[in-house]
């Protein structure tokens, strides 16, 4: 079968679950003809995406989240009115989108959680049949368990998730637990999409917290902890704009650029990390072993950790609070089940997907 992918590409969660699929796929006698990519101006996509995914990448613009700078947190409604005011700009992007797939001659569109596929095929359907790829659509799931948070926020989450998918034939519902799928539902739970390098690697407890930041503004917090506590050693990643691979603050912290080989060695390597509670990265931490503290910075990110949490892979603040990590490590004990359940991601997945066309 041939496949055209369209992928978010705010943060790193939906890149590297593509990589993953494309590199499956591929394996198994098919192919991907092409990427398309919704960008923002306020972040690059990094360098090891092009590298890995190994086909033509077209980008478009696309809606995303503008953080307060003040709070570092996401502002949902400053977000929600910057992207209707830029409502002409997507239509453009649709119809990009549109033509691209009507070109493509692929048998089936796998969309990664980008909202103008689901406006796509509501608005100018294409021919060819399309599935919907992201952790968010448990959020659909009977019975999930949400955070305490925001009536509005969440249904607003849930609106945005709904329109990802609408006229989708399937939803694969990225899990870390092992959840039985709806009969009669579209919805298919699969496991995570780790990558082969992922199970490969060999963790080791070393010296140093991991760290990856969505918001970079963070990175003054980091740096002021690192003053007050000078004997702990720190790595982290941000997707920062126009900074060099490196950005060394002393002997003991230094942010680097988002390059993935890099940052899955320094996480088999550490003793704990720390992020933005993006999915991806947390499952890949719970494969390898390693407690989390997650910092959500908008109310997907609060239902992530949330979820994650309660599956054992850490714990959960409103800032980078490394004391509270590195004092949770002794008791961390991770979750076995997890790593079987994410070893049967392929049986999953070719399973569903053939029986498409």
């Amino acid at each position: 079968m041939k496949f055209l992918f369209v992928v978010q590409g705010e943060g790193r969660g939906h890149l590297t679950q593509s990589i993953a699929l494309k590199k499956m796929l591929v394996k198994n006698g098919h192919e991907v003809v092409a990427v398309l990519v919704g960008k923002s101006n306020r972040r690059e996509l990094p360098a090891f995406f092009f590298q890995n995914i190994d086909v033509p990448v077209y980008l478009f613009d696309s809606p995303n989240f503008l953080p307060a700078t003040k709070t570092k947190k996401t502002n949902i409604w400053l977000s929600a009115i910057y992207n209707f005011l830029r409502t002409p700009v997507y239509l453009r992007s649709i119809y990009f989108i549109r033509k691209e797939i009507n070109q493509s001659r692929v048998d089936v569109v796998v969309n990664f959680y980008e909202m103008l596929t689901g406006l796509s095929y509501t608005l100018f359907p294409p021919k060819t049949p399309y599935v919907s790829v992201a952790h968010q659509y448990l959020f659909l799931y009977p019975g999930y368990k949400f955070p305490t948070k925001n009536r509005i926020e969440l249904t607003m989450l849930k609106l945005f998730t709904f329109i990802t998918c609408i006229r989708s034939s399937k939803l694969f519902a990225l899990s870390i637990e092992k959840k039985e799928s709806v009969p009669g539902s579209r919805m298919v739970v699969v496991p995570p999409l780790l990558r082969e390098e992922i199970a490969a690697l060999t963790p080791q407890k070393g010296d140093y917290l991991h760290g990856y930041m969505l918001n970079s503004n963070y990175a003054d917090d980091i740096i002021e902890y690192q003053k007050e506590h000078s004997d702990v050693h720190i790595h982290f990643f941000w997707d920062k704009k126009e900074v060099p691979a490196e950005t060394v603050i002393n002997d003991h912290l230094t942010f680097h650029t988002l390059d993935d080989q890099l940052f899955i060695q320094y996480m088999a390597g550490c003793k704990g990390y720390a992020t933005t509670a993006g999915f991806e990265s947390v499952c890949e931490a719970l494969y390898m072993g390693k407690p989390v503290l997650m910092v959500p910075t908008h109310v997907e990110q609060s239902c992530n950790a949330y979820e994650a949490s309660l599956a054992g892979a850490g714990i959960v603040s409103d800032h980078f609070d490394l004391d509270a990590l590195n004092s949770y490590i002794p008791h961390y004990k991770g979750n076995a089940e997890f790593c079987a359940w994410a070893q049967q991601s392929e049986q999953y997945w070719l399973k569903t997907l053939e029986k498409l066309v």
